[in-house]
């Protein structure tokens, strides 16, 4: 014996959560928040990128039911043990929907995601984390999948750098892009574009020529929170496969005790 009940002692034990409900109400969400699992992630650079994701699984529920199956989310989770992309997202999906005999479903799993870079000048390596989210939606048989990334970079403040006759105050800033796509993109390639346009990336390890490479870069390349989501926003659309998004860019500042702050919402499907 392996220890697992016979079959006709499951049928015998009763199904609490399919039984029938006469409140009348249906859940919007219900499933399982916040399980830890490990990940395989497609990087850009090495293949595959192995780390830990906290993730969340819902379903509507029809008022007629009393309840659904959690178990039934973990064995979901357990049975994707493998490298995570939009086309397996997207039948993790689906799996879920048809396990849980659900007609809307909603999946998320956050994890933190690590770059090696090399420095602007010496060349050394270190390892930069940015936080990643895999956003997926359904409902009646029609998914829609999301990639949200926080990028965190110095921006410099123009107006610092136009009054002052000794340096401007900067800050570090976290750009959040969620972003609707119509098919895979690296998580690599939406950092690039954050980095690109802001005042300056950030880097693990810095040696003193890298201090002074970045600091100058900051200093030649000034940028105000609007200035900020309008230039990335440019570059996200100009990709297709970003159908829709919304930009953030909270700056930290240096010289006050709030942040600044701008959005920018934009849908190329119903622009």
């Amino acid at each position: 014996m392996n220890g697992e009940p016979a079959s006709d002692a499951v049928s015998t034990i009763p199904d609490v959560q399919g039984a029938a409900d006469t409140r009348k109400l249906a859940i919007n969400k219900v499933g399982i928040k916040d399980i830890r699992h490990p990940v395989i992630v497609k990087d850009r650079s090495d293949g595959q990128q192995h780390t830990i994701a906290t993730c969340s699984l819902f379903v509507f529920l029809p008022h007629q039911f009393k309840g659904t199956h959690m178990s039934r989310f973990v064995k979901i989770l357990n049975d994707n043990e493998k490298e995570i992309s939009y086309h397996s997202f997207n039948e993790m999906l689906l799996q879920m929907a048809n396990l849980l005999e659900a007609d809307s479903g909603y999946i998320e799993m956050h994890f933190p995601y690590f770059v090696n870079k090399k420095a602007p000048v010496s060349g050394v390596e270190s390892l930069l984390d940015y936080e990643v989210s895999l956003i997926g939606e359904i409902k009646d048989g029609v998914s829609s999948i999301r990639i949200k990334v926080q990028v965190p970079v110095t921006s410099l403040c123009p107006c610092s750098k136009s009054i002052s006759d000794y340096g401007a105050h900067n800050q570090r800033s976290h750009v959040t892009v969620n972003a609707r796509t119509s098919g895979f993109i690296w998580i690599e390639e939406i950092i690039d574009i954050v980095e690109k346009q802001a005042s300056c990336e950030l880097y693990g390890l810095l040696k003193r020529p890298d201090e002074k490479y970045v600091t100058e870069r900051a200093y030649d390349n000034p940028k105000f929170v609007e200035d900020m989501v309008r230039d990335i926003a440019g570059e996200l659309n100009k990709d297709e496969r970003i159908r829709q998004y919304t930009l953030e860019s909270e700056n930290f500042e240096s010289i006050h005790n709030h942040s600044a702050y701008a959005l920018i919402e934009f849908d190329k499907d119903v622009a």
